[in-house]
């Protein structure tokens, strides 16, 4: 579903990310990793069509963005590391007006809004909303047309514990349904129960690809733990 080859990027001669590789089929979940500014963000914006690499292509299904932007983005679902959206929309405002766009019938809006608990809260202005519910809607934008690929820029970010365990749940049935999903955390946890495929990154490099066969997502873990303190080392 995701083909990446040698996808690099230059920000005022400063290298973002160096010369990137890397494949993903229908309903595998590669988890990025790594501290702040190794890349990971760069290689999403890339994937979402967001950022043009320098040199590289970019498939999804097939598809090359700069062959055809329009199918491109249909096939994905993004959700980005900030909140950037009027503010005085509501809940069910919000999520309606990006379901125009992937002309999502209503009731696929209001699955969302159960789905990701804030039926008490869709008449509510964005901007009276806390963090971790601001990033359940971040989520349920992305995710609202099922897009073929699922793309998230740290969406655990705000969650409580709570949350965080519902948001596991759902990406692996996202999984089961076919969906590809890539998406960056600092949370080995998370990427232990989801992750097909683990891609430390470091100053805008892939230097470590692991693969996670789910057979003790425990034991998994705390590899990943141990592995990401060395190298923030």
């Amino acid at each position: 579903m995701i083909d990446i080859k040698n996808v690099s990027k230059v920000f005022k001669q400063k290298t973002a990310l160096y010369p990137l590789t890397l494949t993903a089929a229908d309903g595998e979940c590669i988890v990025l990793c790594g501290g702040n500014g190794a890349g990971k963000s760069t290689l999403l914006h890339i994937i979402a069509g967001i950022s043009a690499p320098n040199d590289g292509t970019v498939l999804i299904n097939q598809v090359d963005i700069k062959q055809n932007r329009k199918q491109y983005v249909s096939l994905i679902g993004y959700m980005p590391d900030e909140f950037f959206a009027q503010e005085t929309l509501t809940v069910k405002e919000f999520l309606t007006f990006y379901g125009t766009f992937r002309k999502t019938v209503q009731s696929r809006v209001e699955d969302v809004i159960h789905l990701l608990g804030l039926e008490a809260r869709k008449d509510e202005m964005v901007k009276h909303l806390s963090k971790g519910m601001r990033q359940r809607l971040l989520f349920g934008q992305a995710w609202l047309a099922n897009p073929s690929v699922l793309i998230l820029d740290e969406p655990t970010n705000g969650l409580d514990p709570y949350w965080i365990d519902v948001f596991i749940e759902l990406l692996k049935k996202i999984k089961q349904s076919g969906t590809t999903v890539i998406f960056s955390t600092h949370m080995m946890d998370v990427a232990a129960e989801v992750a097909d495929q683990v891609i430390f990154m470091e100053d805008g490099r892939m230097i470590e690809a692991i693969q996670n066969d789910h057979s003790n997502p425990k034991q998994f873990m705390l590899e990943l733990l141990s592995r990401y303190r060395q190298k923030e080392e």
